[in-house]
């Protein structure tokens, strides 16, 4: 965990400064990676430094569990005046000390359920974090789909007003009926409602990205078009594989499982607490008296003490026994949450892998499907130019090609995000993060 944790906090500072990304008020100019725009994000989403926040104040908690094997020392100082004929004064110092000798086990108990316990939180703050990369990873891979898609949309547009022209020139020249050219102008319009609606979905999509990053959504941004490794080794491995691979290294699980040991040893503790506890006390205490009065003089006198002293609860009006009998339930509830997370990550594993597989499955068949509509366009078109097809024949042939190329772009995007989800449901996106570097 300790690994982890630190990989998390570095990090952010991989590609900006620690100063420079918390406080940049604009996105950088520069076009970045998907591992840059991780970074910007980390350094920059109040949920996730909300997380570390929240670890940190756990990790000084158990810090301070480590007082449950030091002894207390206190002192304390006192002036006291008597008002008599000589108007005496006693001052006193004094200086106490009590170490814990044994308790069956209490204090091991109790330092055990914070150390479990800060385990389990370190857990979660690596579980929001995968979650937050994984978020990000399907913004920005929705941001370069979109963006395809206005591209295949400006394509088709460019297709359209070229079966414009040609419609156009060919009613001129009496080879087609005015038809043809209404249905030519039909086909543009529709082609340029399509690239307004491709760009509307596009800004949509940036928007989103830069909400991410906590940037305002009016922004610029400048993305790579890149592929992801993310869950790429998956591809060779089984679902018994997957599943042995999440049980040591999935925060949900792990954390459940510190969470567990953490009620387990609070139950301990809640038993032990009716047991005794054996100590060792100290203390010692000096006495300055002051006598007043024409024969005024100072005693001073210093005593100590030392022995052994054990005590155990008799009677708290039921106390103990119910508060033993909660942390009992509380630790049946834990075992039983635990083995519910436990069932949930197995089908999340399932079903992501599956997923993928499809994803890579469509991809493929959408690829067979682009290239022949490609054709089946450009050869349409060319029958048409020579009067071998219809103006309905050359509209359906761009219709296909229009919408094989959004079910391409969409497919190859898909299967990235699919290959992060993966990735997630095992608790190892975050290697994939540093395999795309």
């Amino acid at each position: 965990m300790k690994r982890s944790i630190a990989f998390f906090i570095c990090l952010p500072f991989c590609a900006f400064g620690k100063d420079n990304c918390a406080t940049m008020r604009h996105v950088p100019n520069q076009e970045m990676s998907l591992v840059e725009i991780v970074d910007l994000a980390l350094c920059r989403n109040p949920n996730t430094a909300a997380a570390y926040a929240a670890l940190q104040s756990q990790r000084y908690q158990k810090n301070a569990a480590h007082s449950y094997y030091l002894p207390t020392v206190s002192g304390g100082v006192g002036a006291n005046r008597s008002h008599t004929e000589h108007d005496d004064w006693d001052y006193t110092a004094s200086l106490s000390a009590s170490y814990l000798i044994f308790d069956f086990g209490k204090r091991e108990s109790d330092f055990a359920q914070t150390l479990a316990t800060y385990r389990a939180a370190g857990f979660d703050y690596d579980n929001t974090v995968q979650n937050f990369i994984y978020s990000v990873v399907g913004a920005y891979y929705e941001l370069l789909n979109m963006d395809a898609g206005v591209t295949s949309a400006q394509s088709a547009l460019t297709v359209a007003q070229t079966a414009k022209e040609t419609a156009d020139k060919k009613y001129k020249s009496g080879a087609v009926a005015r038809a043809d050219v209404y249905k030519a102008d039909t086909t543009l319009a529709s082609s340029q409602l399509a690239l307004e609606r491709a760009k509307n979905n596009r800004e949509i999509a940036k928007g989103n990205l830069l909400n991410i990053l906590s940037f305002s959504a009016g922004e610029t941004i400048k993305i790579k078009d890149m592929p992801a490794t993310f869950g790429g080794s998956a591809e060779s491995k089984n679902i018994d594989e997957l599943i042995s691979i999440a049980q040591k290294q999935r925060p949900d699980l792990l954390r459940a499982k510190s969470q567990t040991n953490a009620a387990w040893h609070r139950r301990n503790s809640a038993f032990l607490k009716s047991l005794p506890s054996i100590s060792v006390n100290g203390s010692v205490e000096t006495t300055d008296q002051t006598m007043g009065g024409m024969f005024e003089h100072m005693t001073l006198k210093t005593h100590g003490s030392i022995g052994f002293s054990a005590s155990m609860p008799i009677f708290t009006g039921f106390l103990n026994f119910y508060n033993a009998r909660s942390a009992n339930a509380d630790y049946e509830n834990m075992k039983y949450s635990e083995q519910n997370i436990y069932d949930n990550a197995m089908l999340d594993i399932f079903t992501a892998y599956q997923n993928y597989k499809t994803a890579q499955k469509v991809l493929t068949q959408t690829q067979v499907l682009l290239k022949s509509a490609t054709e089946n366009e450009r050869v349409t078109s060319g029958m048409y130019k020579v009067g071998r097809a219809t103006m309905l024949d050359w509209q359906t042939a761009q219709s296909e090609l229009v919408d094989a190329r959004n079910q391409n772009n969409s497919a190859k995007y898909d299967l990235f995000i699919k290959r992060a989800a993966v990735a997630l449901a095992i608790g190892d996106i975050k290697n994939g993060l540093k395999d795309n570097k």
